[in-house]
């Protein structure tokens, strides 16, 4: 009798093993898969990739992309989709750029113009989103044509430069190599990541998304939490977009493109990690480096740009599938 309870014992230890090792899997899998990309790209490329110039270059020409990405998981964590940030994003660069070089507007209060902005552009997302009912991706995905419109008619097509000194040493200039863009960026990734991950804000959103009548009939005002959450995802685009004209010290409506892609890739490569199954600010950030590692290494290996856009559309649909994965075995 003892033999066999003890042969139980150890039994049960055992299978319990795997199921606490699995988790943990899950949780920190994209750290590991870093890991071993800057491992690989630093043994093939050792005197351009494996270097502090190279990493504190990568820190900094994220920064925009982080502050975007952290936008998109707000909304995508009240379960629902904008896909204007890319173009609040553009048009604030652009009004930054117009108002301090053609206006010869104060830099802080062509910064306070681009926010306000954005708020509008929010505002009207969540008219027609939240009380008008209809479809966050229809809606938004007009709303970014419309705003690349209106920032080309008021601003230009041309890319405008030369902002001033002033403006542009708040962002350039570096510690250490890494540029203070990096610091803003980390500042306002922590302070979304203790709002979302530890106050009852976050909570209520995280039911907004996923239980939504639930939290109705909790008492959780969702249409507040909805209008909210699309409003800071346009705020944050427009900070993304200061902060990207600060970098270069140019700007044109369309120039932020070519981040919307990334950004949704991170935001759902970044559900897989940390809290699998849920939108977190900690696994985007970590998920955008991800990508840029990634997509550096492909660089320094001189492979053609095709292979970097495959590279950026092969994570999207992975991370989605990934995170539709964890988010079903969460609920069982």
């Amino acid at each position: 009798m003892g033999t066999d309870t003890s042969n139980t014992t150890v039994m049960a230890s055992s299978e319990r093993q795997p199921a606490r090792f699995a988790p943990s899997m899950q949780r920190y899998a994209l750290l590991i898969a870093l890991v071993i990309f800057i491992a690989i790209f630093s043994i093939m490329r050792p005197t351009t990739f494996f270097t502090l110039g190279n990493l504190a270059t990568i820190l900094s020409t994220q920064s925009a992309l982080v502050i975007l990405a952290i936008g998109v998981t707000i909304v995508l964590l009240v379960g629902e989709f904008d896909l204007s940030v890319a173009s609040v994003m553009g048009m604030s660069a652009s009004a930054v750029a117009f108002f301090t070089t053609n206006a010869n507007i104060d830099p802080v209060l062509a910064c306070v113009i681009a926010v306000l902005f954005a708020v509008v552009v929010g505002l009207v997302n969540a008219l027609f989103i939240v009380w008008l009912g209809i479809n966050s991706f229809i809606v938004t995905l007009g709303m970014g044509t419309l705003v690349t419109g209106i920032a080309v008619g008021v601003f230009g097509s041309m890319t405008l430069g030369g902002l001033p000194n002033g403006f542009t040493t708040v962002f350039q200039t570096q510690i250490e190599g890494v540029q203070l863009s990096f610091i803003y960026m980390i500042v306002i990734g922590l302070c979304f990541y203790v709002a979302l991950s530890f106050m009852p804000v976050g909570r209520s959103m995280f039911f907004t998304g996923n239980a939504r009548k639930a939290a109705m009939l909790a008492g959780i005002r969702t249409d507040r939490i909805r209008t909210v959450s699309l409003i800071l995802a346009s705020v944050l685009s427009a900070l993304a977009g200061i902060v990207l004209s600060g970098q270069t010290a140019a700007a044109s409506p369309t120039i932020a493109d070519a981040f919307l892609l990334p950004a949704y890739a991170a935001v759902f490569l970044g559900s897989t990690a940390f809290t699998p199954g849920r939108f977190n600010v900690w696994g985007t950030i970590w998920a955008v480096y991800f990508l840029a590692v990634g997509t550096t290494g492909l660089q320094f290996l001189g492979l053609q740009s095709w292979v970097v856009n495959v590279f950026e559309g092969a994570v999207l649909i992975l991370a989605v599938a990934f995170a539709e994965i964890f988010a079903r075995s969460s609920r069982h």
